[in-house]
């Protein structure tokens, strides 16, 4: 069972490994990711945030699975990229938290899509600003690591609180520590850089 992990968890600052297939076991998590997200108001998510080694996320703008359009993006890869905005943020492995970050107005990505062919978009307004959130996420960066230095300050008190708290599960046992991760980054291997391909 697939849960969102919170910083500051290690999962969250490591760099995901590209996917090699498409499989029944990929389509299964995808969907629980989905599931997973919607539950808790969410419009984006991203693998590693669920301790997982893969690179992909998924995004559905109107965080509803009765509404809005839902994206899945597996190895994506961020092109052009013109303008610049700022907008707040938030993210569901910082609970509560809120923070204006800018980003690239409009952004060109391709990616593969669950039938293993080939995507490409060109997004801006909100579903362009969480694309660029989640592809960070796949690189171990956090939409906190954007923020300004008064930005941080605002925040800060607010992320020591999940630094207790989560030293706290790890001390109680309810969060495992890195070797015993149910999720086994190092022993994944639905992964490389080789050519995608797609098996039922």
């Amino acid at each position: 069972m697939l849960r969102i992990v919170k910083y500051p968890h290690p999962a969250l600052r490591h760099e995901s490994k590209p996917l090699r297939r498409v499989d029944g076991e990929l389509k299964n998590t995808v969907r629980e990711m989905f599931d997973l997200m919607y539950a808790q108001k969410g419009i984006g998510l991203a693998a590693n945030q669920v301790d997982l080694p893969y690179r992909f996320f998924i995004l559905n703008a109107e965080g509803d699975p009765e509404k809005g359009q839902e994206f899945v993006f597996l190895n994506p890869v961020i092109g052009k990229r013109s303008g610049t905005e700022e907008a707040e943020e938030g993210c569901l492995s910082f609970p509560e938290i809120y923070a204006p970050v800018k980003r690239s107005a409009k952004i060109a990505i391709s990616a593969y899509n669950l039938a293993g062919e080939e995507v490409n978009y060109e997004l801006g307004g909100l579903l362009g600003r969480a694309a660029q959130h989640e592809y960070d996420h796949l690189d171990g960066v956090l939409f906190i690591d954007r923020l300004t230095p008064t930005g941080l300050l605002s925040v800060k008190q607010a992320l020591l609180d999940l630094e207790q708290q989560f030293a706290g599960d790890r001390r109680r046992g309810i969060i495992p520590d890195d070797s015993k991760s149910p999720r086994g980054w190092q022993s994944w291997n639905n992964y490389g850089r080789e050519g995608m391909t797609k098996h039922e």
